[in-house]
């Protein structure tokens, strides 16, 4: 099994792949010290177990995570860490595995066998988290074979076109897959929707212009707008007023 060890602290990196070298039928492939990392390698590398640290700076295990879970494939994730606090209730809850530092042995070997079976299940299981954890920060799709972040903050609208959802963002357009209803869960009073179609970012509002026979959303930063529904017109006049 190709194992990628995940985590800030390099010590950390090393003692975990030294134990690993000693395991049986366990390689570990490649390291990486932030979340963001681990899935520039994931484009490129295909590991079967992710051993990844929760707290980590810029993008953490738990968000790192559910990209992966995101993937045709997604490798099994062991999450380490060192706090023994109530956000490993709910991992136990969902069955996700996780290892407390300093890992042992014993305790690496029964959870990486356990993963090993579980290769593409636990993706499912990882998913289950996102009600009991802090939104992404980042948005992931794939451009062109690349792996491509984006920062939830730089995103102007999620809008749905049939099975997939146009991001707009200060660097141009992405597409990914899921559903708006997840996404306004998600994000929670970050996003509105305007349409059955649409939702935008309330932090990149500039305001309501009439279009089209219509009224139109329209955005700090772009000439791009959308059209606002009849339905909603009303309260996104009340949401804009408030800002």
């Amino acid at each position: 099994m190709k194992i990628l060890i995940v985590d800030d602290e390099k010590l950390a990196r090393d003692r975990l792949n030294r134990m690993i070298a000693k395991l049986p039928n366990y390689e570990v492939i490649a390291q990486a010290s932030t979340g963001k990392e681990a899935l520039e390698i994931m484009a490129s590398r295909s590991p079967d177990i992710v051993l990844m640290d929760i707290r980590m700076p810029d993008m953490d295990g738990i968000q790192a995570a559910r990209y992966l879970s995101e993937m045709a494939l997604p490798p099994a994730v062991i999450f380490t860490t060192a706090y023994d606090d109530r956000t490993l209730d709910a991992f136990e809850t969902h069955a996700v595995d996780y290892l407390l530092k300093p890992v042992k042995k014993e305790r690496l070997l029964a959870a990486m066998d356990a993963a090993s079976k579980l290769h593409t299940a636990l993706a499912l299981q990882v998913s289950q988290l996102e009600e009991s954890i802090e939104p992404r920060r980042h948005i992931c799709a794939r451009v062109r074979g690349s792996l491509v972040l984006v920062s939830v903050d730089d995103i102007y609208y999620f809008n749905a076109d049939q099975k997939y959802l146009t991001v707009g963002h200060t660097g141009g357009e992405i597409l990914i897959e899921g559903a708006l209803k997840a996404l306004e869960i998600e994000f929670g009073d970050r996003f509105y929707r305007i349409h059955r179609n649409a939702l935008i970012s309330l932090s990149r509002v500039n305001g309501l212009i009439p279009k089209n026979n219509g009224h139109h959303v329209c955005f700090n930063g772009t000439d791009k707008t959308l059209e606002v529904s009849r339905r909603h017109l009303a309260n996104v006049r009340k949401i804009i007023k408030s800002l």
